[in-house]
């Protein structure tokens, strides 16, 4: 059955994945017909072909490699070149007008764009699944001996200003978003409201940047030690652990531990580590009443090459931290502005002086998809995919009219010169600005590939096996 379910959400991630790149490609082919420009080949997925025909002088293919689609366009800027077509034939072809390369140009991300719309009116009819710990203002947890801590940031508070702008959300691309704040700080210190009982303090914290040993994964970004509030739900409970004995089940939530209150699931974890040996008194509320447990933390076994640091008492419990707890909404131009905002504040943050956002914390293909897979292999998959194809489609169209050559933006710039200029660029120029380009684009591609490699699945690092005794009778 697993082995099914990675096949079918492996074929759902190819469905949309190539949806958004043929959508593009087909943008160009409908204003090269529409124009009057030769359309050699038009094909979705590339490699041998699978089948192939010609109609009205262009000949449609499907190819055995799943990758997207492309139009062979040869009257536009040469990269046909590239893959095995001459100069001769180009120069035999009609010249067309700027006029005309920059519709075919720009047609591919406008229905790039087009599909965003499309995308965003479907969240807005189908909704977008969120949770609490995304939207929320309130610290639920501050790392002991953190900047945080040091700047007397206390769990329960909330965060009503960063850097002087207003908050209205922990995560997200944008000046309201706690976390974006601050992994985009380039200061020593961030200036930090809290609302705290009522008053407003006014606090300062030191970002720090946690160390990475190894050179081959993507860097750390800067942090202050605090977690968004977080209902404590428990996902699992381990087989004979002070838990179960104890009578705990999954889907309880724990509400506070010896009368302390819990804003995250890992203070419990903290207050156990730092109280090993405190017989627990855990609030849990259950089919909305609120029940008393009494039980003892207690050591389990671990793994002979287990580091001695990291041991520690424990109850047997996993939280369950993947709840989403609401659906919103959002209007379509309001999931379109988002994407724009969200691209711009990156951008700005990738060029800006002291920044620790770097280019390889940017996704290539590989991430891209990595990201569509998590996310049809969530509760709420479709949802959250379409949400996510927003994003997408709106950078997938604003990168592609930069004014780099290979990019739709650079067919646009070189069309706009020749109008200007009134006559045709050399082909030999842009055949040699055209392979230069491609090859700075491929290398880009693999240098993002080569991290988002680092973070699939069978790289990550083993989860050790712990587990708890079964009581002597």
């Amino acid at each position: 059955m697993q082995v099914l379910n990675f096949l079918f959400i492996l074929l759902e991630v190819l469905v949309l994945f190539n949806l958004l790149i043929i959508v593009h490609e087909l943008g160009h082919f409908l204003a090269a017909r529409w124009r009057g420009l030769k359309v050699e080949r038009f094909g979705i997925w590339f490699g041998k072909p699978l089948w192939e025909r010609t109609y009205g002088g262009v000949t449609y293919s499907l190819g055995c490699i799943p990758a997207g689609g492309f139009v062979a366009l040869p009257q536009m800027a040469p990269m046909e070149m590239l893959e095995g077509k001459n100069q001769e034939d180009q120069e035999t072809l009609p010249p067309i007008k700027p006029g005309d390369k920059i519709i075919v140009a720009f047609a591919g991300p406008l229905f790039s764009f087009l599909l965003a719309i499309f995308f965003a009116y479907t969240v807005w009819f189908v909704g977008r699944p969120t949770s609490s710990r995304a939207t929320t203002t309130v610290v639920g947890y501050v790392v002991p001996e953190s900047s945080a801590e040091a700047a007397d940031i206390l769990a329960g508070d909330r965060i009503v200003a960063i850097n002087d702008s207003p908050i209205e959300r922990w995560v997200g691309i944008g000046n309201d978003a706690i976390m974006w704040q601050i992994v985009s700080s380039v200061a020593d210190t961030i200036p930090i409201e809290v609302e705290r009982d009522g008053i407003v303090h006014e606090l300062t914290a030191s970002p720090t940047v946690p160390d990475q040993k190894e050179w081959w994964k993507r860097k750390n970004l800067r942090e202050i030690g605090i977690r968004p509030w977080q209902l404590p739900v428990v996902g699992a409970v381990q087989t004979n652990s002070p838990a179960q004995r104890a009578g705990i089940r999954s889907g309880d939530v724990i509400q506070a531990v010896n009368g302390i209150k819990l804003h995250h699931p890992e203070f419990l974890s903290q207050y156990i580590r730092d109280n090993p040996e405190r017989e627990l008194t855990l609030t849990v509320a259950r089919d909305a009443t609120d029940r008393e447990f009494t039980l003892q933390a207690e050591f389990p076994v671990y793994p002979e090459d287990f580091a001695a640091e990291d041991k520690h008492a424990m109850i047997g419990i996993a939280w369950n931290l993947a709840t989403m707890d609401a659906i919103a909404y959002p209007g379509p131009w309001e999931s379109i502005w988002e994407s724009v905002t969200a691209m711009q504040k990156t951008l700005s943050a990738l060029f800006a002086e002291k920044s620790d956002i770097k280019a390889h914390h940017l996704q290539g293909p590989v991430g891209i998809m990595q990201i569509y897979y998590r996310l049809f292999d969530s509760e709420y998959g479709w949802r959250l995919a379409i949400w996510f194809s927003v994003l997408l489609n709106v950078n997938l169209a604003l990168l592609n009219l930069l004014p780099i050559p290979v990019l739709d933006g650079g067919h646009i710039v070189m069309a706009a010169t020749e109008g200007l200029l009134r006559r045709r660029i050399p082909l030999w120029f842009l055949e040699k600005l055209q392979a230069g380009c491609a090859l700075l684009v491929i290398g880009f591609l693999l240098y993002v590939t080569f991290y988002d490699l680092q973070e699939l699945p069978w790289k990550r690092q083993k989860v050790p096996e712990i587990y708890f005794e079964a009581p002597q009778p």
